[in-house]
């Protein structure tokens, strides 16, 4: 009933990975919030780098945190003095050994997290919201993006009454789950009130699960039957036949139908009674009788007419005489 669910959420485990991933048997709860808290503090302290994405592993006592942003310039320092820094302060918080695990994000326009925290920085600096949609949609098409949907939500210039207004460029494919879609949510914080951006972008499906590396531009057509049938893999069906009639006994071949002429409609003889032949198009026509006589008529033609013979009398009747009769 047009209820939404989180893209990520929605493939997780299926072709996206966790951002949080260790075990732990006791004391679940407070690792888990200890998760929260470090990444929330990771992007307060960050939040002019660009972060994309913060991901955390807990292989035994140790803690790796491997963040994803578009300027690892600002993080790292001049000769690595701040993600030195970093380390310390989240090494002596958690009281753990931090190990900090930068990639950097090629194209942020292709990222929905940084796209959604751009439209949010423009419209904190009083840039018209449409306008900056607009710019990043075309942006993201431009820079190979599938498709793009832009929602941003609140008091749009200002109003008394908020709303929520959507760009969608080029496709969305929302309930393929092998499609690879990307979600970012973000807050502006303006003079009237928060609002509120969502991003989805579509990239492409992927087809190969287990390496997650096949991101194919666009999806193979479709092949035609003569193409399929030319491929060395699979064999003709004539083939397939003769391989399955090889064990079978063969059979005698049908014999040949013979041609009708070209004559009025005639009936052939009654001991051979075929099938009717189906003809929509002709004039159905009443059965005549064949110039051909059956079997046991011709054999009787042959045979000498046998000679009428006078009925005997009776015994105990005499033969007539003209004198009785008269």
């Amino acid at each position: 009933m047009g209820q939404k669910v989180h893209p990520y959420g929605f493939r997780l485990g299926f072709n996206k990975p966790w951002r949080s991933r260790w075990f732990a048997k006791q004391g679940y709860d407070k690792l888990l919030q200890e998760d929260l808290e470090l990444k929330e503090n990771l992007r307060q302290r960050l939040k002019s780098a660009g972060v994309s994405s913060i991901e955390v592993d807990r292989p035994g006592n140790k803690l790796r945190v491997t963040i994803r942003t578009s300027r690892p310039g600002i993080i790292i320092g001049r000769k690595g003095a701040e993600i030195e820094k970093l380390k310390q302060d989240m090494a002596k918080k958690t009281k753990r050994e931090v190990f900090i695990d930068i990639q950097e994000v090629h194209k942020p326009e292709l990222d929905a997290q940084l796209v959604s925290e751009s439209i949010g920085l423009q419209l904190e600096k009083r840039v018209a919201f449409r306008r900056a949609m607009r710019k990043a949609v075309d942006s993201a098409l431009r820079f190979g993006c599938k498709g793009i949907k832009v929602r941003v939500s609140g008091r749009l210039n200002g109003a008394e009454i908020a709303r929520s207004e959507w760009y969608l460029q080029g496709q969305l494919p929302l309930h393929t789950l092998r499609a690879d879609i990307d979600y970012g949510f973000a807050e502006a914080h303006t003079t009237y009130g928060v609002i509120g951006i969502k991003t989805w972008l579509y990239k492409g499906e992927i087809l190969d699960l287990t390496k997650r590396r096949s991101l194919l531009p666009e999806p193979e057509p479709r092949r035609d039957r003569g193409e399929r049938r030319d491929r060395g893999e699979r064999r003709d069906r004539g083939d397939r036949g003769e391989r399955r009639d090889r064990g079978a006994p063969q059979q005698a071949p049908p014999p040949p139908v013979a041609a009708e002429p070209a004559g009025p409609a005639t009936q052939q003889a009654p001991s051979d009674l075929p099938r009717p032949a189906m003809r929509p198009a002709a004039p159905i026509l009443p059965p005549l009788m064949s110039p051909q006589q059956p079997s046991w008529k011709q054999e009787s033609r042959h045979e000498p007419p046998a000679q009428e013979s006078q009925p005997e009398p009776k015994p105990d009747q005499s033969p007539e005489t003209p004198d009785d009769k008269q």
